[in-house]
């Protein structure tokens, strides 16, 4: 943030112009950065490949990536989202209703979420899982010795396990009955039966795989036929033909899935909301999941394709999360500006309000309303898209001269370069009648059914609904540098760092919390406020039952932040790093080897960023972190021994040269990789294929015998 060093200087009328002319219409524009979301929509950090599993939930997924990090995205209005702890180790996870489940390689569970049944008080002793499954408010564990234990809510009896509970290898958790396969290819299902859910067809034999979901089952047999039973009222149980050759299944609330073995996805069921409509091209998948009206795919590679019902951004991926100048939280959907003048938007859709017009280039902001969105242009001109059911949408003319836009929930507004103020679209409140005199204004925002504009002198005007005192701005009306608006509150920034709240406080919105110093930005939602420090960390306030305090850790290091209906985000500025990588004894191609890399902060120390490289072909690499330095950094590489670098100085250059050779992945080249070539001899076995020739031969004995009895840092 290189123009606002500090907020406390006495500004000018043309200070604040400049500054805030973005900032008081929502977004914060700084330098580019990722976004990081908290509250009732959760958007994935960071790089969103690298997946190994995906679970879709009600309206939330959860996401298990190589490097045994979880991610989840989609409704967090329970925390469902927000990954408690250390974010490592973990080797499984399931996606409820309102809870998310993970396993860790030790064998625990870690649940975060709902506890509305206490399906996250984990059990006593926490130890020897294997697999979790989570349901409607339930979750149902199998441990290693064949048995399963469920726990939370047992309205239908899903945690009264049928005798014997033994000998189960694998569960799957509906939404009110429990499915478990046996060693011997049965399956027992118990719980609510009410539409046959747990009545499995005859022959019951031969079940490799299960899907449980809302109240229908899908069993995947060794020949590679789907069995479906239960609730049929949309064809969910209705397999097209050929019923053959399928891998995988998953059961979604209204609809099923299933993975062929060449790679194809099949869906049938509840055709309506796109669940059923594969996007193209229709390849490459190694695995499926399902949600309430979405589906989920993961391709070879790694990446995740999601698509169908969209309400709280199941669906949506803002791929690459980067390069994030500004963004801008509406009722149900947000949108950023990225540095290359482009805008992308997520979440809901219902009205075209993230589908942005070409060419999308040339914007300097943008602001989501309710169900619309405005970008403004480098000429001045203002673009708006998504529902036009009141006129908010119409710009008036000339649609030329704007300086700063600002979407309030059906109605807009435009700051011109003369200082007036224009406002269209819903006005039964008065929101769109400017007060006299229209002039001298230097920043704008706009809310559900008023607006507040900052005059160049600092002082704040305020129009519209009224009912709350959210247009009443205080006496000592001088000042402010910036202004945001929430559902029946108003927010200014002073120019000594203090923030001055005034309307509706009935869940404590307007109440700043101590101290009230050192705020160099500000953002209202529906019924809660944020504010951004000096120090670069982030304060909310207010109405927070969908976990908007607790911030993506670490609180450091935001530039930038907004807040809407229920959720707050924030951009938080990147580090680059950069160096040489190289693979001994590899002759393969170095740009499609994937290695991953794990960041510590020396300050920070619990707190692990895992991210994937494709180095250049001259073993170049870059990459950006969130934390701040110094960083211990680690690399690794399937069958390379870890590298380490510690204590690098941001910006400083890391160059990592890796050992071949484990081809068991213990850390060390020892007989033991021997052993592994010996039985993949011939194959073409990447674990195996140690120089990267397509095969396992003996130049790969070479490579282990050359670096016999090396270990990895």
């Amino acid at each position: 943030m290189a123009s606002i060093q500090d907020s406390r200087i006495q500004t000018t009328p043309m200070t604040i112009l400049v500054l805030l002319m973005v900032i008081c219409s929502g977004p914060l524009s700084a330098q580019s950065g990722t976004i990081e979301t908290w509250g009732a929509r959760r958007t994935p950090p960071g790089d969103l490949t690298g997946f190994v599993s995906v679970d879709g939930g009600y309206q939330h997924n959860a996401g298990l990536k190589q490097d045994g990090s979880v991610v989840c995205w989609g409704r967090n209005d329970q925390g469902q989202c927000t990954v408690p702890g250390t974010n490592s180790d973990y080797i499984a996870v399931s996606a409820g209703d309102f809870h998310t489940v993970g396993l860790k390689k030790d064998g625990t569970i870690v649940a975060w979420g709902s506890n509305s049944n206490g399906q996250c008080n984990l059990p006593a002793p926490n130890l020897n899982f294997k697999a979790v499954s989570a349901g409607y408010a339930y979750t149902v564990a199998l441990k290693n010795d064949g048995s399963v234990l469920v726990w939370g809510d047992n309205t239908y009896g899903q945690r009264t396990v049928p005798a014997p509970n033994q000998d189960f290898v694998a569960i799957s958790a509906g939404n009110s009955h429990v499915v478990g396969l046996k060693s011997n290819g049965t399956v027992v299902c118990w719980g609510s039966n009410y539409y046959t859910q747990c009545t499995v067809p005859a022959p019951n034999a031969n079940f490799v795989a299960i899907s449980a979901v809302l109240d229908h089952t899908l069993g995947l047999k060794s020949d590679g036929t789907v069995v479906a039973w239960g609730k049929n009222y949309n064809g969910e149980c209705d397999i097209p033909l050929p019923n053959e050759n399928y891998t995988a299944i998953a059961a979604g609330s209204f609809h099923s899935m299933g993975l062929k073995k060449d790679g194809m996805v099949v869906c049938w069921g509840y055709p309506t909301e796109g669940a059923l409509n594969i996007p193209a091209p229709n390849q490459d998948f190694a695995s499926v999941s399902a949600g309430v009206h979405y589906s989920i795919g993961i391709k070879h590679d790694g990446s995740v394709v999601a698509w169908g019902n969209n309400y709280h951004g199941e669906c949506n991926l803002p791929v690459p999360n980067s390069d994030i100048k500004a963004i801008s939280i509406g009722a149900n959907h947000l949108a950023a500006l990225k540095t290359d003048g482009s805008v992308v938007c997520w979440t809901e859709n219902i009205k075209g309000q993230c589908d942005v017009p070409v060419p999308n280039q040339g914007f300097t902001a943008v602001s989501a309303g309710g169900l619309h969105t405005v970008g403004l242009k480098t000429d001045g001109s203002i673009v708006i898209w998504g529902d036009n059911g009141k006129g908010q949408l119409n710009v008036p003319d000339p649609n030329s001269g704007f300086t700063a836009v600002a979407a309030g929930y059906q109605h807009t507004v435009g700051l011109r370069s003369d200082g007036s103020v224009s406002c269209w679209g819903y006005n039964s409140y008065g929101q769109c009648t400017v007060p006299a005199p229209n002039q001298d204004f230097a920043a704008i925002a706009a809310s559900h059914n008023h607006t507040v504009g900052l005059k160049q002198n600092g002082s704040v005007v305020a129009w519209g609904d009224n009912s709350s005192g959210q247009c009443a701005a205080p006496a000592s009306n001088q000042d402010f540098t910036a202004v945001a608006a929430g559902w029946a509150h108003t927010v200014g920034l002073k120019s000594n760092g203090t923030v001055v709240c005034w309307g509706d406080n009935s869940y404590g919105q307007t109440s700043v919390p101590a101290p009230n110093q050192d705020f160099i930005a500000i953002a209202a939602g529906d019924f809660h406020t944020a504010g951004l420090k000096i120090d670069g960390s982030v304060v909310v306030w207010g109405l927070r039952p969908d976990g908007q305090s607790s911030g993506p850790a670490p609180n450091s290091g935001f530039m930038g932040i907004a807040a809407g209906a229920n959720t707050t985000a924030a951009i938080r500025g990147m580090q680059i790093m950069s160096g040489n990588l190289q693979l001994g004894d590899f002759g393969g191609g170095l740009s499609s080897t994937l290695v991953t890399a794990s960041i510590k902060s020396a300050g920070i120390p619990d707190i692990t960023h895992c991210l994937s490289l494709l180095p250049q072909p001259n073993g170049n690499y870059s990459f950006s972190t969130y934390l701040q330095p110094p960083y211990d950094i680690r690399v690794s590489s399937q069958h390379f021994l870890t590298a380490k670098a510690t204590n690098v100085a941001g910006g400083q250059s890391a160059n990592f040269a890796l050992v071949n050779g484990d081809a068991d992945g213990d850390g060390q080249v020892n007989l033991f990789d021997f052993v592994v070539l010996d039985s993949n001899f011939g194959k073409s076995i990447p674990m195996a294929d140690l120089d990267g020739n397509g095969q396992v031969n003996l130049f790969d004995y070479v490579v282990i015998d050359q670096n016999f009895g090396a270990k990895g840092d």
